[in-house]
This record gives structure tokens, sequence and C-alpha cells, in this order.
């Protein structure tokens, strides 16, 4: 494989990881928009513990603005977005521009809903392009693995996620479940023994239903690791 495929296996890896990234935070912050403002300092400081982010917020409205919108604030949705933007601009030929336009799209909703009084109509719309770009990468690209190495960023993203939110254990065997049929079907070289103890993880807790969560978070972490 040469360094250019490399690369472009890494970018397509890392659009998938943004992307979900972008798209569960910003629906994790509308769900507990007007609470956390309504609670001040305790909600925001919950928040940005559970996702195991640094609170650098200095009140309730430093945090609204900043953590969605905060350029310069690596954590931050837009930050994030940002990057999905940078890959997917990179890896025009392989994804196509049809496939770029619904990340673009995301990042121009982005910017109005930073200048809005009321921005959740326009996190909305960020949120339905992200599904429409998930939606297009099925439809229009051809090149299985391409398609198969975005698939695998956003499950692996996802699971970290979930693990750091404990999410209920249906929806955490779910994605692991996924993965674990993805991740063969693509170049990706992966660390093998990780992929099967998660694997036993749903299956050993499977009766009780319940999950140890910052292991399942530490192994994710080390997927990629061979």
């Amino acid at each position: 494989m040469g360094v250019k495929s490399v690369e472009n296996t890494d970018r397509l890896y890392w659009l998938g990881r943004y992307s979900e990234r972008v798209y569960t935070t910003l629906k994790l912050y509308g769900q507990r928009f007007d609470s956390m403002i309504e609670e001040g300092t305790e909600g925001y400081d919950e928040f940005c513990r559970s996702l195991d982010i640094p609170n650098i917020y200095n009140s309730a409205e430093d945090f609204r603005q900043k953590y969605p919108f905060g350029k310069d604030d690596p954590n931050s949705i837009y930050s994030n977005l940002k990057r999905a933007y940078d890959n997917a601009i990179e890896l025009r030929e392989e994804i196509g521009s049809e496939t770029l336009a619904y990340i673009q799209l995301a990042v121009y909703e982005m910017n109005k809903a930073a200048e809005s009084e009321a921005p959740m109509i326009e996190f909305q719309k960020v949120l339905d392009d992200i599904l429409a770009f998930w939606g297009i990468v099925d439809d229009q690209i051809e090149d299985e693995n391409t398609r198969n190495v975005i698939k695998v960023g956003k499950r692996v993203e996802r699971i970290d996620l979930y693990g750091r939110l404990r999410v209920d254990y249906v929806s955490m065997e779910r994605e692991i479940r996924r993965l674990c049929g993805r991740i063969d079907r693509c170049s990706l070289h992966y660390n093998r023994e990780v992929l099967e103890t998660l694997s036993a993880m749903i299956d050993r807790e499977k009766m009780n239903e319940k999950l140890n969560y910052p292991e399942i978070v530490r192994k994710i972490e080390r997927i990629l690791e061979v």
C-alpha cells in the first residue's frame, strides 16, 4: 500500500470518527441544553465529565457559546466538524463532490447557528446533514473499502462515546456487533485481541446486562494499536 493510500485510509477513518463525534455530541448537547442552562455550573460540569473533556468554561453562558462554536477550543463541536471537513476536502476524489457537499452544508448550518439567538433549528439541520452524508456514503461511493473504513471509524467513535456516556447494554451490544462485522471487510490493520475482548465482554455480561464501561473505553482506544 502506497503512502498516499495509507494517508487516505487514515483520513477516511477519522472522517468517520469526527462526523460521528459531531453527531452524538451535538445531539446530546441539544437534549440537555435547557437543563444545563437552568442548572448553571453544575449542569455543564457534569456534561464535561461525562465526555471526559476539560471544563474550561467560566459560566453557563460561556459554555453555551464556546462548547458548540469555539474555534479555539479543540473539544468544541465546531472544531470536530472542521476536522471532518478538512479530511473530506482531502478525500474529494475518493468520496466525491456530492458526499463532500453534505459536510460543507453542516459547516454552513453550524456557522448560522453561531449567529442565531435560538440555534436549535440550525443544530437540527447539522444533524440532518450528517445523516444525509452517511446515507450518500452508502449510495454514491462505489469502492467498498472506502465505505467500510468510514463506517469503522464511525462505529469506533460511537462505542467510545457510548462507553463514556454509559448507554444501555442493548445499544452498546449492537454497536460492538456491527464493528465486529465490518472491520475485517476493510484495509485497516487492527488489534484483533482488543476486538475479541470487547466481544467477550458483551457475551459475558449478556445475562445481567451490566457493562464495565471504563474498560470498554480503554479497549476501544487501542483498537488500531497492532
